[in-house]
């Protein structure tokens, strides 16, 4: 694909599957150029016959939910330059009807069971701040005072004063006649207290922290939540499951009855009403030992939560990656596995058994269960996101957003390889080579994390180098997700050391093996993480012909005062001792380097800060290194993934006006 293209990439979302089974939901979102927006609506998948339709005409439809009675959908629409706020309609499709109006919009929400009331979570503004005064601008608010340690979160900006709180919304009947403002003589006859256009939810929780993923309880009585309420959890990354009654009263903790900290979320009742799923992740007695801790998924029984048991083993399993559980029988639930680049789904019931639904080259993304049929959406390869059905271990793939894209570029497939390291341990990721006669140029790209992973999934990173020219090199090195918590946690206090020899050893045995690779023509670039590694190793290797250091933790010293987790992330992975630190750290190292360096980052970077970009890029002018700085106004540490389309466009072109500078290829060459 071409950076003008990104328009063809059309994201899927987790589907929601009518009571009838013969349907489902889903919302469907692509980058847009004219708008520089994300724009979507939602389609109605047939599970049989028939073909998908376009249900919604909104500007930005998202998260579709059928109620449980399957006479309504509920959804999130934005519109242009706006807030998501709630919608219903008939489960069939029709004019919507507007339930919210939030000023910071809503995140998410869920039906009870009985269809009647939806729960929903939404950010709640300090009064004076974010609008809520007309005429008091962002910069003319009353100053902030911090005195914790979690105040700010990328993405979000300033979190301490907006709040993410519950509510509870009466859903009206689908057939009530719409509400019609009062003008004129009957504006001024008394009727200004007519009802408002929209249904005002009843808030039920207030404390000074998020409150999310709220879901009901099996019989409609409670609502369950996810939270961070103890008074410890200022300093450590705990987080709980509560349950509140429909009124906000009577909170009750539902988790976290042993000294080892657990960071929980994602409850869900079992459709029998008899159980408490939940997803946690170990932090041991510290609370913040985080690094390289899989996601297993616990049980309780409702009666007695203290009577908790794990019943994913988190060295075998790890179902942080989606991070959901979706209900699935009587006693049973789905859950999301991520393993060696591929995203599965497991049924795990209350005894612990544990079947695999869906396991192949792909990663699944979401999933929807009722009466035996499970319906799923998935990325692959050819698809940023499609619907599936499964029967028996097979997806019976039932949508192709993807047509346009495979129509219209050339979808390389990678080519699945292991190299081993200089120390005997197995290096594994994928080979892609571009069409054409080579040798190519190669790009060593770096995933972030450092605890995620290439996978299966569609990339647009790779298929964008491919098309210029480019062959791509992507692997899991020690310290990446989905090959167990030992190869995860073996470079914690020890960045730049095994890590840099698995992506070299990837690097070597791929152009050894593959005669269309040019060994002599290499570059090496990536993100976050991989733009530390990248850093590091241009500072301690000068084979490349050139580098791309984006939104990259460079310098741990400086980060623990400036980045949302950098009370905690920095010290977790390069420890606490100063030299030991300076040792892992590619600033300190900067002096070392060699090879031309683009540095890439986001204005409103709050994970890695800009200030590592700009101290990096100084440093490297100052020693006589070529070098670029490019940064990206009113963007945050997602800008590859989910920027704005003209910036995730020119993002691209740059990158590949650098690469035909320093590393041409036959399809890129300079101007």
């Amino acid at each position: 694909m071409k950076p003008n293209t990104l328009n063809l990439l059309h994201s899927v979302s987790a589907p929601s599957l009518h009571p009838d089974t013969q349907r489902c939901v889903v919302s469907v979102t692509r980058p847009d150029y004219d708008a520089d927006a994300y724009v979507g609506q939602l389609w109605e998948v047939p599970l049989e016959n028939g073909s998908p339709r376009r249900l919604t005409r909104g500007f930005r439809d998202s998260s579709p939910k059928y109620s449980p009675d399957g006479a309504a959908l509920a959804f999130l629409r934005t519109s242009a330059g706006g807030k998501p706020q709630v919608f219903l309609t008939d489960s069939r499709g029709g004019e919507p009807r507007q339930l919210t109006d939030r000023p910071l919009g809503v995140s998410g929400f869920e039906w009870s069971p009985d269809s009647r009331r939806l729960v929903l979570s939404a950010r709640v503004p300090e009064d004076g701040r974010y609008g809520t005064v007309e005429g008091v601008s962002g910069g003319q608010e009353n100053p902030r005072l911090i005195d914790g340690f979690k105040y700010q979160m990328n993405g979000a900006g300033y979190i301490a004063d907006k709040r993410s709180q519950l509510f509870l919304l009466d859903v009206p009947p689908l057939g009530e006649e719409p509400f019609v403002k009062p003008v004129g003589r009957a504006a001024r006859s008394g009727k200004e207290d007519a009802p408002s256009a929209y249904t005002e939810p009843k808030q039920l929780t207030d404390a000074d922290a998020d409150h999310s993923e709220p879901t009901f309880s099996a019989d409609g009585s409670r609502i369950l939540f996810s939270a961070a309420l103890e008074p410890d959890s200022a300093t450590n990354l705990r987080s709980d499951i509560y349950s509140i009654a429909l009124d906000g009263s009577d909170m009750q903790r539902l988790s976290n009855f042993t000294d080892e900290l657990v960071s929980c979320g994602n409850p869900v009742h079992s459709e029998d009403g008899q159980w408490l799923f939940y997803l946690g992740s170990s932090l041991s007695t510290s609370g913040v030992d985080f690094v390289a801790r899989n996601t297993a998924l616990y049980i309780a029984p409702v009666e007695d939560p203290a009577q908790v048991r794990v019943l994913t083993d988190p060295e075998v399993l790890d179902l942080g990656e989606v991070g959901e559980v979706v209900q699935a029988g009587a006693d049973s639930v789905l859950v999301f596995n991520r393993s060696r680049g591929a995203g599965d789904l497991r049924r795990v019931n209350s005894q612990g058994a544990i079947q695999t639904v869906a396991d192949g080259e792909y990663i699944v993304t979401g999933a929807a269960s009722r009466d035996g049929i499970i319906v799923v959406t998935y990325t692959d390869p050819g698809t940023m996101g499609d619907v599936a059905r499964i029967d028996g271990k097979t997806l019976t793939r039932l949508t192709d957003f993807s047509a346009a894209l495979r129509s219209e570029t050339t979808v390389v497939e990678p080519q699945e390889e292991t190299f081993t390291a200089p120390d005997g341990y197995p290096v594994h990721g994928w080979v892609l080579v571009p069409e054409g006669e080579g040798p190519h140029p190669v790009l060593l790209n770096i995933h972030g994390g450092p605890y995620a992973q290439y996978g299966w999934g569609y990339f647009d990173e790779a298929q964008v180098f491919l098309e210029a020219g480019y062959a791509v090199l992507m692997c899991n090195p020690r310290g990446a997700a989905g090959y167990g918590q030992e190869h995860g946690r073996v470079i914690k206090e020890a960045m730049g050391t095994v890590d840099m020899q698995d992506v070299l050893a990837f690097l070597e045995g791929a152009v050894a093996k593959y005669d269309g690779l040019d060994g002599d023509r290499l570059g090496v670039m990536g993100g976050s993480y991989g733009g530390y590694l990248t850093a590091w190793l241009i500072a301690n290797d000068h084979r490349f012909q050139g580098a791309i250091v984006e939104r990259g933790f460079l310098d741990p010293e400086s980060f623990i005062g400036s980045s949302d987790i950098g009370w905690f992330f920095s010290e977790a992975y390069t420890g606490a001792d100063p030299e030991k630190v300076r040792a892992q750290s590619p600033y300190a190292h900067v002096d070392k380097v060699r090879t031309p360096t683009f540095v890439i980052h986001s204005e409103e970077d709050l994970r890695c800060p800009l200030e590592q970009a700009q101290r990096y890029y100084t440093a490297l002018k100052r020693h006589g290194v070529e070098t670029e700085m490019l940064i990206f106004p009113g963007e945050t540490h997602e800008l590859s993934r989910s920027g704005t389309p003209w910036h995730r466009r020119q993002r691209f072109e740059h990158i590949l006006r650098w690469w035909a500078d320093k590393l041409p290829s036959k399809k890129n060459q300079p101007a």
